[in-house]
C-alpha cells in the first residue's frame, strides 16, 4: 500500500495533533476541511493557517446540508452550548457528522491515489458521541472498502489516549507550543486558550494543567 495519508483537518488540537503525527508516518500528506456552516467562520480561516504552516495541500468541502439536517449548537447561533446530562448527549453533538465527514474523505482519498485515512476521534474524551467509538471507525473502514472496493486504513492515533496524553503525543512530536498558541477547539471561536467555559475549553485546559505538572517533573 502507497505511504499517503489525507487527514480529516478541523484546524482544532485534536486534528493537527493528527497532522503533525501523519507526517511523522507518511511520504505524502493532505488535509480536507469540512464547511458545514459551523458556528464560527474562524474555524476554516485557522485551518488554512495550520495546513500553510505545515506546507500541506488543503481540500475545503461543502457539506451545509448538516446543518439542515441536524440542527445543533455547533452549527446554529440561537441553541445554546450545553454538556450533556442525565444521559443526554451534549447539544454539540451533530448527528453523522463523522459518517459523513470519512465517507467524503474516502472519495476524496481515492481519487488522490491515497489508502490511509487519519481522523483524530477519540473514545477517552468523546463526550459520549457514538460517532467517535473505536467500533464505529472499524465498521466504517469496512464499509468504505466494500462500497468502493479500494483498501482504506483509517488510522485512530487519538483514540485511547485522554487529553493529557493528547498534549502528551504533541510534545513528542515537537510541537506543543505550537498547538496550545495556533489551534481553535473553543466552542466559542477563540483561538489558542480559548473562552476558558465552554466544553471543549474546559476539557483541553484540563488535559493541558495535568501534562504541564507532567512536564515540570521531568523539567521541559
Amino acid at each position: 500500500m502507497n505511504k499517503k495519508a489525507l487527514v480529516v483537518f478541523s484546524g482544532g488540537q485534536d486534528s493537527t495533533t493528527c497532522l503533525a503525527w501523519a507526517l511523522k508516518q507518511f511520504e505524502e500528506v493532505q488535509v480536507v476541511t469540512f464547511n458545514y456552516n459551523q458556528r464560527h467562520a474562524a474555524e476554516i480561516e485557522v485551518a488554512k493557517e495550520i495546513a500553510a504552516h505545515f506546507n500541506v495541500k488543503q481540500h475545503i468541502l461543502d457539506l451545509g446540508l448538516l446543518n439542515q439536517l441536524a440542527p445543533n449548537a455547533l452549527t446554529r447561533g440561537d441553541i445554546e452550548i450545553k454538556a450533556g446530562e442525565d444521559g443526554e448527549l451534549p447539544s454539540t453533538f451533530v448527528d453523522g457528522r463523522n459518517l459523513l465527514f470519512l465517507s467524503f474523505a474516502a472519495i476524496l482519498a481515492k481519487q488522490l491515489s491515497y489508502n490511509h485515512i487519519v481522523t483524530g476521534v477519540c473514545q477517552t474524551d468523546f463526550s459520549g458521541y457514538p460517532d467517535c467509538r473505536d467500533v464505529f471507525v472499524k465498521s466504517l473502514n469496512v464499509t468504505l472498502n466494500l462500497s468502493m472496493d479500494y483498501e482504506f486504513v483509517i488510522h485512530t492515533p487519538l483514540m485511547w489516549l485522554d487529553k493529557k496524553e493528547t498534549w502528551q503525543l504533541a510534545d513528542e512530536l515537537g510541537q506543543f507550543e505550537y498547538i496550545r498558541e495556533h489551534t481553535l477547539t473553543c466552542y466559542n471561536g477563540i483561538k489558542g486558550s480559548g473562552c476558558g467555559e465552554c466544553p471543549a475549553c474546559q476539557l483541553r485546559n484540563r488535559g493541558l494543567q495535568q501534562y504541564e505538572e507532567v512536564r515540570k517533573t521531568v523539567g521541559r
